[in-house]
């Protein structure tokens, strides 16, 4: 499922985070908590989220992709 891939792939690039992914049709939201998003701003914050998704988003499997990245 795409749901699991997405989640692996943001738990290797950011150990010891946690991930919830939830996929309906073609829109995702990702919520992840990691202390390294300490220094980060907003921006940079979906930046780091976005690069694990940006393949799936340019060849059209996502259309929309919401993102909530926090440190708590």
């Amino acid at each position: 499922m795409i749901e699991e891939e997405i989640e692996k792939r943001i738990l290797e690039g950011i150990p010891g985070c946690l991930v919830n992914v939830v996929v309906s049709g073609n829109r995702a939201e990702i919520k992840v908590v990691s202390e390294s998003f300490e220094e980060m701003t907003r921006v940079q914050r979906d930046q780091a989220i976005y690069k694990f998704v940006k393949d799936y988003i340019s060849e059209g499997t996502l259309h929309a992709v919401t993102v909530m990245a926090t440190t708590r």
